[in-house]
């Protein structure tokens, strides 16, 4: 008894540890536990399925194997060979056919589910169509029949069909939106993979990279705003709407030397993210979140988090392809102060 106690002592402060652990998980924005999408649910419930055809056999192996330990041991004096039961054919029958039939329970539905998340809406009128591009590290997401491109922010509409064609510009990267559907790899060699989904409620939800591709691979993060269809029409014209330049000559021209050799501000986009709207974004290259977002924790402004990307991009994700400009502070508090006013209205 001594030593078992002992043992369980040890036992403990592990699981003391999980449960705190998995007392982390359920995240309505990032858990695949509280599905926010039909396609979500449809994947929960073969989870629910699955686990529970294992809860149950492990119970039951485990009741039977007690059983039999506690049944059949053997007594002090007792030097007799128990019964053998090799070649009993009842006994081999019932722990052949059972795996089968829950092989069978579990397969059908899952057979089903494959084929039926495969379908393809790349052609379908009514749903919106987006060209995912994965970059080490962030994503790009055009709009085709739109016009529109933008980057680390996904805007869909609520009780949508939302298709996908998936690509990258460099390597293995994995597209996942946890709590709205399972993953789609973005695979080299000009490969395109397809998926979609459907969010049945307005709200913020986080996207990651399932692949690892680098050093920044874990900061790869996006955000997926679905917000109702009259916002998304309005957000869409907002995209495409002409933009003032800084009133300061020198801000304006260190912008268009610096910045907008590579990004751009507008509906088309360019290489590299589009900066239209970024100052209204919950995120600065993803991971650095903004309070002026008050569901997010304490980070920084939105300029604080643009002047600290701004100086140094290598610190906020090393390996990032953004480089680090010659710039005074004064330049980058000015380029920072404007990117920060943009921000769309919808």
């Amino acid at each position: 008894m001594m030593k078992r106690w002992h043992v369980l002592k040890r036992l403990m402060p592990l699981l003391a540890g999980m449960v705190l652990l998995l007392s982390a998980c359920g995240r309505a924005d990032l858990s695949t536990l509280k599905p926010q999408g039909p396609v979500a649910e449809e994947q929960f419930g073969l989870m629910k399925l699955t686990i529970t055809i294992m809860v149950i056999v492990v119970l039951v192996v485990f009741a039977i194997a007690g059983y039999v330990i506690i049944r059949y041991r053997r007594r002090p004096g007792d030097k007799s060979i128990p019964v053998q039961v090799e070649g009993n054919h009842k006994l081999e029958i019932i722990w052949t056919v059972i795996p089968i039939v829950l092989l069978i329970i579990i397969g059908i539905p899952t057979v089903n589910s494959v084929f039926g998340l495969a379908k393809d809406y790349t052609k379908d009128p009514n749903a919106v169509q987006i060209n995912v591009t994965a970059h080490q590290y962030w994503w790009e997401f055009e709009y085709p029949k739109l016009g529109v491109k933008t980057a680390q922010e996904l805007v869909i509409p609520e009780g949508t069909i939302i298709s996908v064609e998936g690509k990258t510009a460099d390597v293995l990267h994995s597209f996942w939106i946890p709590s709205l559907a399972g993953k789609m790899d973005t695979n080299p060699g000009g490969n395109v993979n397809t998926m979609y989904f459907k969010a049945d409620h307005t709200g913020v939800f986080l996207g990651k990279c399932a692949e690892l591709c680098g050093p920044s691979h874990s900061l790869m993060d996006f955000k997926v705003k679905v917000v109702d269809k009259a916002s998304f029409d309005r957000w869409v014209a907002a995209m495409k709407a002409p933009v003032a330049p800084p009133q300061d000559q020198e801000v304006a021209d260190v912008l268009n030397k610096q910045c907008l050799s590579c990004h751009a501000i507008g509906a088309s986009g360019a290489a590299f993210p589009n900066l239209m709207g970024i100052g209204g974004h919950q995120t600065i290259a993803g991971i650095l979140v903004n309070t002026d977002q008050a569901q997010y924790a304490n980070e920084g402004t939105v300029e604080e988090n643009l002047k600290k990307w701004i100086e140094d991009p290598q610190k906020v994700k090393p390996g990032t392809l953004m480089p680090k400009v010659d710039l005074t502070d004064k330049q980058i508090d000015g380029i920072a102060k404007y990117l920060a006013g943009l921000k769309l209205d919808y």
